[in-house]
């Protein structure tokens, strides 16, 4: 397995599950299961184990190995700089270890072959995917500046669906140059990759690199921060060179361009920040710029927030595969309790993953009436002239 000479480097001390404050608790898994096993810490010493052939793989092994979400809480707190870099890099070489073993949960199995048999984890024709766009005014993407990559959640999802037109119908009204692909491009593979399907990710990642040469696209707006996350840094090493945005730095730089209606009723918000935009990317400021720029929103921030930030629970394919379940500690559902503690009636959030996962732990909490999830352009749509 790659990256096992670190393996032996991890003494189990626990920094890895925690925020920077070494008292609240952040790693999805360990919170959802509360076994030493679940946590960064306990994968390194079973993967050790293994590799010394002292365990063998099994079911159990396996759950423990596909529940990481790649948050990434891991590597902002471990204290060992010369290997922290390199934890979900190992968790992602283990995956890729047991999916060749054919070992894997059957969730994971079949998100993984309705990416390799559709190109979509929803199982749902290509042909499908602009369809969200139907009934606007959304142009086919030919000399745009912009290619506007929906993704996902985004193409086939309802509550995705929704937030695609809010962030398109914005991009529009703020005078952006953009179009989408109305055929051929497949999913970005971001979370396929973080399953340890590294094969199946580089064929979708070709796929869609060449549909974007040959569509001559140079500059990509995406609605997703795995998108954003996998086009930046991933794309590059396969042929697919783009200035990539995430839709938040789009707006936080026109922001100020846009009308606001006057005298707006006053809101309290706080704002969850994704993994992928903030802790993989050190993206915490564009979403705050957009929402400090709206009139009458207040904000209350929770106490974990930025590098800090609770996972969703929704990463690593997790929306799809379900491994961590919508138990009562799973992170969404903690995450809600905590925008709840706040005093805020909004918690905005600036991805479609995050959006669907919390919805969900929003009714499971029963606080329907009293906490809504909001998008970012949602917000900002309906307080604009």
């Amino acid at each position: 397995m790659l990256h096992e000479e670190i393996l032996h480097r991890c003494f189990r001390c626990g920094y890895c599950k925690m925020p920077s404050n070494y008292i609240d608790l952040n790693c999805p898994s360990y919170l959802a299961f509360r076994f030493e096993t679940y946590s960064p810490g306990g994968r390194m010493w079973l993967l050790r184990a293994w590799l010394d052939g002292k365990i063998t793989l099994s079911k159990r092994f396996s759950e423990i190995m596909f529940s990481c979400t790649a948050c990434g809480n891991c590597t902002e707190h471990c204290p060992f700089p010369n290997f922290k870099d390199l934890l979900l890099e190992a968790f992602t070489a283990a995956r890729g270890a047991f999916l060749d073993e054919g070992r894997v949960p059957a969730g994971v199995r079949d998100y993984l072959t309705r990416m390799q048999l559709h190109g979509n984890p929803y199982g749902l024709p290509a042909k499908k995917r602009a369809d969200w766009a139907g009934g606007t005014e959304i142009a086919p993407f030919t000399d745009q500046e912009y290619l506007f990559f929906a993704g996902d959640e985004g193409s086939y999802d309802t509550r995705g669906q929704e937030i695609a037109r809010s962030v398109a119908k914005l991009l529009a009204k703020a005078g952006i140059s953009f179009g989408i692909l109305t055929m051929g491009e497949n999913s970005d593979g971001n979370d396929v990759r973080a399953s340890g399907e590294t094969a199946l990710f580089e064929e979708l990642a070709k796929n869609n690199t060449d549909l974007f040469n040959e569509k001559n696209v140079k500059k990509i707006i995406t609605l997703s921060p795995h998108s954003f996350n996998s086009f930046k840094k991933e794309y590059p090493k396969l042929g697919g060179n783009y200035q990539v945005f995430h839709y938040t730095q789009v707006l936080a730089f026109i922001i100020g361009k846009l009308k606001f209606r006057e005298n707006q009723d006053p809101v309290l918000a706080t704002y969850h920040d994704p993994c992928y935009l903030g802790r993989h990317n050190m993206d915490y400021y564009s979403p705050r710029m957009i929402l400090s720029a709206v009139p009458g929103l207040k904000m209350a921030e929770m106490d974990r927030n930025k590098q800090n930030a609770l996972c969703c629970g929704g990463g690593g394919g997790n929306l799809f595969t379900d491994v961590l379940s919508s138990c009562n500690e799973s992170p969404a559902r903690l995450r809600v309790r905590e925008a709840k503690n706040t005093g805020a009636t909004i918690m905005a959030v600036s991805c479609p993953l995050c959006a669907i996962m919390l919805e969900d732990a929003v009714k499971a909490e029963g606080l329907a009436g009293d906490l809504r999830v909001m998008e970012l352009s949602e917000i900002v749509n309906d307080r604009i002239m």
